[in-house]
């Protein structure tokens, strides 16, 4: 199944679930998504960035990626096989109406979550149940969606209480709170602003200061340099996945008031123009 079927599964149905898969599908690029994406490893394992952070994943591990964020998939090794759910935008926003919580989305703070091998084939079980309810026609089953999402909410609960300990942990880490937080508003407004001084004030904070505590939490990483590889990752997906849009079009739909500010953003952060990038690269 090419990328293109896989999109219209997720739009038609709800969600996408793959049983048992192996390897990347893509190595060492930027890629956002707008789906929610859970994935189970099986065996092997992975390295990858999140947000600019690094993260691994073994078996018996669940990570949960939320839409918009950036994930950079690394290193895999040669066995590393995974199950993996996407869900729809809409199907997550039903969701917290069958939900007791919403602790769920505390996940990117602390992507991956670690599971006993009984935890992990009582997920694996949800899973194979989603796989089954996903595969009937609306003949077969007119309830298809309710059921799904019913079934999702069973898993997003049991996943809840497992990690319940783990939650702990992050919390208590003021910093990195504050770094996923500013992941969070640069994912809701980047088209807004590209500005540090923009966040700075959205968190009541100096741009001075705000810069050291990103930095700090995030190994490095200024939070100019952050909204940059942000921005440019959009553009190169809407490049990428919207040929028919022209880059005029693509600068307005990342918020540029003139297509030629774009134009020397992208090619101040890649090296190379729009135009060549859409032209030449993969």
């Amino acid at each position: 199944m090419d990328i293109n079927a896989y999109v219209k599964q997720i739009e038609e149905v709800g969600m996408l679930v793959v049983q048992e898969t192996q390897g990347f599908y893509a190595r060492d690029a930027n890629l956002v998504f707008p789906y929610t994406v859970i994935t189970l490893c099986l065996k092997g394992s992975a390295r990858a960035l999140y947000d600019m952070q690094e993260i691994t994943q073994q078996k018996n591990e669940l990570g949960l990626i939320l839409p918009g964020h950036i994930i950079h998939p690394l290193t895999c090794s040669d066995d590393y096989t995974f199950a993996r759910i996407v869900i729809s935008p809409k199907m997550m926003h039903d969701l917290q109406f069958y939900t007791f919580n919403h602790d769920y989305e505390k996940f990117h703070y602390a992507p991956m979550c670690t599971l006993t091998d009984l935890q992990a084939q009582r997920i694996r079980t949800i899973i194979e149940h989603l796989d089954e309810l996903s595969k009937h026609t609306l003949d077969e089953l007119p309830h298809r969606y309710e059921l799904i999402l019913a079934q999702l909410a069973i898993g997003y609960e049991v996943l809840n209480f497992y990690r319940r300990e783990q939650d702990r942990n992050w919390a208590e880490d003021k910093n990195a709170f504050l770094f996923h937080q500013f992941c969070d508003a640069v994912v809701a407004h980047y088209t807004e602003s590209k500005e540090i001084q923009f966040y700075a004030r959205m968190f009541n904070l100096t741009p001075k200061y705000f810069s050291q505590i990103i930095r700090q939490a995030s190994g490095g990483t200024s939070p100019g340099e952050w909204i940059e590889q942000y921005v440019v990752t959009q553009a190169k997906r809407l490049i990428k996945t919207q040929p028919e849009t022209t880059l005029k079009e693509i600068a307005f739909l990342l918020g540029f008031n003139e297509p030629s500010s774009f134009y020397r953003y992208f090619k101040h952060a890649t090296g190379i123009t729009a135009k060549q990038y859409r032209n030449y690269c993969p």
